[in-house]
C-alpha cells in the first residue's frame, strides 16, 4: 500500500513506524516541523521501547503534501484544531478508492474530513497507545492500546477487514467496528476524566485517583458526559463508564497525557473537542455541565498565559 500519515507526532510517527517495518508498503510521513522531518530523512525515525530502540529508515518524510500522488490509505493524526485545514492542504492525496482514517483524539474529526473530501472515503477510528516526542526524529512509545475502526454509517465493511491484516502485520492489531461513534465516545469519556485535570493540577495519569477531590471531579466530569452522550442517541461500548475511565486512568498511570505535555511546550491544546465539546452538547440539549464548563475555561486560560 502507499500510505501517507497527517501529522508526524508522537501518535503518528508510531504507527507511520511500524506500517514502514513492512516492505509491501510506502509509507510517508507530513509534518510541519521541519527539523524532525530532515532528522528522520537524514537519520531515520527512531522509537525508543521498553524491548530496545527500533530505527526505521525506509520512509519518506516531507513538510507539505503538495507534490505526493493519490495515496492507498491517510491516517490522519494532526492535532483536531487544524484537521480540517490541514486535510485541505493535503486534499490532492485522496482518490476515489483512498481510505482516509482519523485515530484523533476529541469530537467532531469526522465531521471536519467530510467537509473536505468525499465522506466515502472517511473512516473514524480510535486508539489508545501512549507515546510522546523526545526530539526530532525520536519518539518514546510508553504503552499499547487498542486500534479500532469503522465505517461512518455503521455498515460492515469489506475494505476495513482488508485494512485490519494490513494493521495486524505491522503489530498494531486493530479491530473493525459497526458503532465506531459509540467506540470514539467511549475513548472520549477517558480523556474527558483525565487529560484537562491532569494538564490543570501537573500531574500523571494515575495520580488522579489518589486524592478524593480529583477522583470526585473524574466522576463528575465523565458523568455529564454521559448525560450528553445518551441525549445524543450514543451507545456506549461499556455499561459503566465512570468505571471504565477509571480503569484506564489505572492503566495509563505513569503517563502523561497529551494534553498535559501540550501545556508544558506551551502548545495550543485539544480541549476545545474533549471537554469543550461536552459543554457545547450540554448546551444543545439543555444539560448542565459545570464542571466540563470550569475544566475548559481553566485550560483555556493556562494557553492564554504561555510566555510571548
Amino acid at each position: 500500500m502507499n500510505i501517507a500519515v497527517l501529522g508526524a507526532g508522537a501518535m503518528g510517527s508510531v504507527f507511520g513506524a511500524f506500517l514502514a517495518g513492512q516492505p509491501e508498503h510506502v509509507v510517508t510521513l507530513i509534518d510541519i516541523w521541519k527539523e524532525h522531518v530532515d532528522t528522520i530523512n537524514a537519520q531515520g525515525l527512531t522509537i525508543n521501547t521498553t524491548e530496545g530502540d527500533l530505527v526505521v529508515k525506509n520512509l519518506t518524510a516531507v513538510t507539505s503534501a503538495k507534490d505526493l500522488p493519490p495515496q492507498d490509505l491517510v491516517i490522519v493524526f494532526v492535532k483536531a484544531t487544524v484537521t480540517e485545514a490541514a486535510m485541505a492542504h493535503a486534499v490532492n492525496l485522496v482518490g476515489p478508492s483512498t481510505i482516509v482514517l482519523t485515530l484523533q483524539n476529541g469530537l467532531g474529526n469526522i465531521e471536519k474530513l467530510c467537509r473536505v473530501v468525499d465522506p466515502k472515503c472517511v473512516v473514524g477510528g480510535i486508539n489508545s497507545y501512549g507515546s510522546a516526542i523526545k526530539g526530532p526524529g525520536q519518539v518514546i512509545l510508553r504503552g499499547r492500546g487498542e486500534t479500532v475502526f469503522g465505517e461512518i454509517d455503521g455498515s460492515p465493511s469489506e475494505r476495513l477487514d482488508k485494512l485490519k491484516l494490513v494493521f495486524d502485520a505491522a503489530s498494531l492489531p486493530a479491530s473493525v467496528t459497526t458503532n465506531v461513534h459509540g467506540r470514539i465516545w467511549t475513548k472520549l469519556i477517558s480523556n474527558v476524566a483525565i487529560n484537562a485535570l491532569c494538564a490543570i493540577i501537573g500531574i500523571k495519569n494515575g495520580q488522579l485517583l489518589n486524592y478524593p477531590e480529583s477522583e470526585a471531579l473524574v466522576e463528575g466530569a465523565v458523568g455529564e458526559a454521559v448525560s450528553v452522550a445518551k441525549a445524543m442517541g450514543i451507545t456506549f461500548e461499556t455499561d459503566d463508564p465512570i468505571a471504565y475511565a477509571k480503569k484506564v486512568i489505572n492503566n495509563t498511570g505513569e503517563n502523561v497525557c497529551s494534553m498535559l505535555q501540550d501545556v508544558r511546550a506551551k502548545r495550543e491544546t485539544e480541549i476545545a473537542v474533549i471537554n469543550g465539546a461536552i459543554v457545547e452538547g450540554g448546551l444543545k440539549h439543555g444539560l448542565p455541565t459545570p464542571i466540563n464548563l470550569v475544566l475548559t475555561n481553566l485550560v483555556k486560560v493556562i494557553q492564554q498565559n504561555y510566555p510571548a
